[in-house]
């Protein structure tokens, strides 16, 4: 059902993983999604992975909304000011949901080191690319959807609470994301607008993949194969089991009962009925939790 025809999305960070996966599955709902990241073809970002925000928009436009690719990098106020113009202008002044799922963090953390020893410049720039430019995203496009009484922002992070995550810069970052949604989410009442945080569980995306040696097709000959961890990827999801939680969101009149709260996409696919896309409902937070390696709350 194209529960989203002629709504007006952003995925900022569309690139790959979950924020690709959330702009696809909002396209399959039928939404315009301006995909936007720094990588493109023939040009990659620093992380030189080879996904590209033109695939993106393209898968979105094969799952049967429109996808249109926007090459920002979300750390440049300017560039950003200039997207939400952009959108603006060539929307009416419509802009129906904006998904801050900007990373790009995961070279820049060394996980063996305490905070006096990691580098504090590697550290910062976590908190630039994961919390500065979310702030500047929100802050250009909640006057569009203010304007109009509607509207919803959601945080994309990791884990449901403020615990800590193994490094300090990491937990900063990802802490952050929770508290945004929630501030935002208290200045934004009597607005029309919603603000909300998502997490996804264990997350099989392309890097996932790439670091336990298998592909969508195989990923369970990970689980004992002696690398760390893996034994946990038992329970890991895909991107699409947060991502078709997202476009349930975006579309259930009675979002806005979840402002300022930070849903897990295990909870999503139960609250709203619906699996992952390989036919299977893992549930991050109750196997986690029975082990002992998660902190929710």
């Amino acid at each position: 059902m194209k529960t989203l025809e002629g709504k007006i999305a952003v995925v900022a960070g569309a690139t790959r993983g979950a924020g690709r996966a959330i702009a696809v599955a909002l396209g399959e709902a039928g939404a315009t999604v301006y995909c936007t990241g720094r990588s493109v073809k023939g040009k990659r970002s620093d992380l030189n992975r080879p996904e590209t925000i033109d695939e993106t928009a393209e898968m979105v436009t094969a799952a049967g909304g429109i996808g249109i690719a926007v090459q920002v990098d979300h750390t440049v106020e300017s560039q950003v000011q200039e997207l939400f113009k952009r959108i603006g202008e060539e929307q009416q002044g419509r802009l129906d949901i904006l998904v801050n799922d900007i990373w790009g963090g995961d070279q820049l953390i060394d996980w063996k080191k305490p905070f006096w020893e990691h580098s504090l410049d590697k550290g910062l720039l976590v908190q630039d690319r994961a919390v500065r430019s979310h702030m500047y995203n929100s802050y250009y496009a909640a006057p569009l959807m203010v304007e109009r009484g509607s509207g919803l922002i959601i945080e994309v992070t990791d884990g449901t609470g403020y615990n800590y995550r193994g490094n300090l810069y990491y937990s900063l970052a990802k802490v952050s994301a929770i508290h945004l949604a929630a501030a935002m989410a208290t200045d934004l009442q009597a607005t029309g607008v919603t603000a909300l945080c998502v997490t996804p569980g264990f997350l099989r995306s392309e890097e996932m993949l790439e670091h336990f040696k298998v592909t969508e097709a195989n990923w369970q000959d990970a689980v004992h194969s002696g690398i760390p961890d893996a034994e946990h990827f038992g329970e890991s999801e895909t991107p699409y089991l947060l991502a078709r939680g997202v476009a349930k969101l975006a579309a259930d009149p009675k979002v806005g009962d979840n402002a300022g709260k930070t849903l897990a996409s295990w909870d999503l696919s139960e609250t709203y009925g619906y699996t992952d896309v390989d036919g299977r409902s893992p549930h991050w937070g109750r196997y986690a939790k029975k082990l002992g390696i998660y902190q929710g709350e």
